[in-house]
């Protein structure tokens, strides 16, 4: 697959170059005291007094020789691992709402365990997702569990891999716990880690936090899943250019990527962003934005530059309904990011700047998900796929509809989707004349109405309950 280029060979080189120039000489405001100290252990500068870490262009250099091509996402369930890029597109949802639309009101409001709980199983469900990252917090997480309030309903009802964050240690090692009953010991979770770990520890500009860097050095030094996302928003937290957009992510990724690969060469890193314009009218977030697919474009120039999987946040909206903003926000910016060669995709079921989840939206992003990976595919051209012989039997004016090539390949040759309408208008007329939302959430209804087959055993689930007193339930149920 050819890919599309803003840059020429030069200008990403340039784009690396600059990048190098703004962390040796302006360098990076470094929070945590453990990331300051590996920084200096590997010859950066480090400014006790400010934070500042500068670092010399050999320093990151000698980082990038570490640097590994594949990602992988494990699952409880191996059947469902997904390798990056191998396996892209890697369709993954949108994550860490606060907000749920209502399934029966309609209203906005705030997301419980329940809520999570249904989502993971109708992710588990859903052809076009690969990897589910919890969509919204949990409103009714008791105190002390807010991260195993979120992860636990996950895990219980999803197969697929399950990914989310922590906000600070002691709920990080609470989801670890978690992971290792259900994997049954600690050696076994070891083998097979599959609960995937993300995070934001650069701020920008070119700042590093404490708790999202203590987080990624912790499990880093313990060989487990993590990669962080870079954000930078024009006009606001970078440059109102693109070019130069890029330019400060690429310098927040290479910082955070030499910090990783000092901790450990060789651990696998996605070049992952979600970087944005501002939109000034307004001061507005604004991810649905044509600029972000474009941006994504570039960070992924840069990411195939370096040989490392690319993508991040991309497909969002910033429509507060699944209507034709939605759509168009999301289809533009995956189809662009897809054809530069990005191949992990969080665009799935959020609404308004990634403030609410919303059932109808999972389900169309399942269908477009189903379309980018049919694009990926390509035209899989082969003297075969020419046809000729099929061609010269059916020949001038013949009807292939009885071929048996064809009743072969429909299902496989075209993707056939199940909440877009291809009716003509009379038929679509005398079914009700139904809009893409009210034949999405009838599909979220039929799915969540079934029984769960990714659920917990009645043993595991005791065992799990019986370590978390006062554990959410965690069940799916759907009451539509």
């Amino acid at each position: 697959m050819q890919f599309n280029k803003f840059f020429t060979d030069d200008q990403v080189k340039r784009i690396h170059e600059a990048s190098l120039e703004l962390l040796e000489n302006v360098g990076v405001l470094v929070h945590n005291d453990k990331a300051r100290a590996i920084y200096g252990k590997i010859g950066c500068s480090v400014d006790v007094q400010s934070g500042i870490v500068k670092f010399p262009a050999h320093v990151v250099e000698k980082a990038r020789q570490f640097f590994v091509p594949t990602y992988t996402f494990t699952a409880q369930d191996p059947q469902f691992d997904k390798v990056l890029p191998n396996d892209g597109p890697i369709v993954v949802t949108g994550s860490s709402a606060p907000n749920i639309i209502d399934p029966k009101t309609g209203e906005e409001r705030r997301a419980t365990s329940d809520d999570i709980a249904n989502i993971a199983y109708l992710i588990n469900e859903l052809p076009g997702f690969d990897v589910f990252s919890i969509s919204t917090l949990a409103e009714d997480a008791p105190p002390g569990q807010f991260s195993i309030s979120r992860f636990y309903p996950a895990l219980k009802n999803c197969k697929k891999p399950v990914r989310s964050n922590t906000p600070n240690m002691k709920d990080l090692e609470q989801v670890l716990e978690l992971g290792e009953l259900i994997a049954g010991s600690k050696e076994a979770y070891m083998a097979r880690p599959f609960i995937n770990h993300h995070y934001c520890p650069m701020v920008a500009p070119l700042t590093m936090d404490v708790e999202s860097t203590e987080a990624v050095i912790y499990l880093v030094e313990k060989g487990l899943p993590v990669y962080g996302t870079i954000v930078p928003n024009a006009g606001l937290t970078s440059p109102m250019s693109l070019s130069a957009t890029v330019t400060l992510g690429n310098a927040e990724f290479l910082a955070l990527a030499t910090l990783i690969q000092s901790i450990r060469p060789g651990a696998p890193m996605i070049y992952a962003v979600l970087s944005t314009v501002a939109d000034m009218r307004t001061g507005n977030y604004a991810p649905g934005a044509i600029e972000t697919g474009m941006l994504q474009m570039g960070h992924t120039e840069m990411a195939n530059y370096y040989n490392v999987p690319s993508g991040g946040y991309i497909g969002l909206t910033n429509s507060h309904l699944n209507d034709a903003q939605s759509g168009y926000e999301t289809g533009m910016n995956t189809t662009g990011a897809l054809l530069a060669g990005a191949s992990l995709f969080n665009m799935g079921g959020l609404l308004g700047s990634l403030m609410a989840f919303d059932f109808g939206k999972a389900v169309t992003d399942s269908e477009i998900a189903m379309n980018l990976k049919r694009m990926k595919r390509g035209m899989e051209f082969s003297e075969e796929n020419l046809c000729l012989d099929l061609i010269a039997k059916v020949g001038p004016g013949g009807s292939y509809m009885s071929e048996k090539h064809t009743l072969k390949k429909m299902r496989t040759t075209a993707v056939l989707p199940k909440v877009a309408t291809r009716e003509m208008r009379g038929r679509w007329e005398s079914e009700g004349r139904t809009d893409y939302q009210t034949r999405a959430m009838h599909e979220a209804a039929r799915i969540l109405s079934k029984e769960n087959p990714a659920r917990f055993s009645a043993e595991l689930d005791e065992k799990i309950r019986g370590h978390f007193p006062n554990l959410v339930a965690g069940d799916a149920k759907w009451d539509m």
